[in-house]
């Protein structure tokens, strides 16, 4: 089955699952408040990644005003997401350099991306799949697990799932694929216990790694 087919099959099983990441357009309207939700999400639930960019977007909703707020508030204003301490820094010094370095724009290239505080490889791709319409796979754990599955690639870590699928994906399908996969993942190809009785995919999937 072809990739496109496969993803389009994804998205609509997701759909009628209503898996959490498809509720997040909201918080993906514009590249800066695309940069902080996916900093914000590492290692937290969509629906907590969301409740606290609420919350601090009301209060901080650019790069200056995000600079001039104390650790402390910022920790206020994120938590309970994972490791906000960590990340109440690293906003404050994102803040800054957006609006010292960049005229608070949110860089366009994944060189740049990756030099911003708290931006790792994963982070810059999402931001510029999704903020910039760039042909670019985020490789969370749910995309690096599936596409395993799938038989997609044969890898053991994340970055090497990343370099094959960008040599296997055409460009037209690297916006898709990260939301298709990550909400497929969340609602159906789940990393313990996956519903493959239920799963649309399963009479084309090998099911590598999955335990019996």
């Amino acid at each position: 089955m072809e990739l496109e087919r496969v993803i389009e099959i994804m998205e609509r099983e997701s759909e009628k699952r209503k898996a959490p990441v498809l509720t997040l357009k909201q918080h993906l309207t514009t590249p800066f408040m695309t940069l902080v939700f996916v900093l914000l999400s590492a290692r937290t639930k969509d629906e907590t990644t969301s409740e606290a960019t609420d919350r601090l977007f009301r209060v901080a909703d650019s790069p200056s005003q995000l600079m001039n707020l104390s650790k402390d508030k910022i920790e206020k204003l994120i938590y309970p997401v994972g490791f906000y301490r960590v990340k109440a820094g690293k906003l404050r010094e994102l803040g800054k350099v957006l609006a010292e370095m960049y005229n608070s724009d949110v860089p366009e290239t994944f060189e740049e991306l990756i030099k911003l505080p708290g931006i790792g490889r994963k982070s810059a791709n999402v931001v510029l799949a999704h903020a910039f319409n760039k042909p670019a796979i985020g490789v969370d754990t749910h995309v690096h697990r599936i596409s395993n599955r799938l038989g997609l690639v044969k890898t053991s870590k994340p970055i090497d799932t990343e370099r094959k699928l960008n040599s296997i994906v055409a460009d037209k399908l690297k916006v898709k694929l990260n939301r298709a996969f990550v909400a497929f993942g969340q609602s159906v190809c789940k990393p313990v216990k996956p519903l493959c009785a239920q799963c649309p995919l399963a009479g084309k999937c090998p099911k590598i790694h999955v335990k019996k």
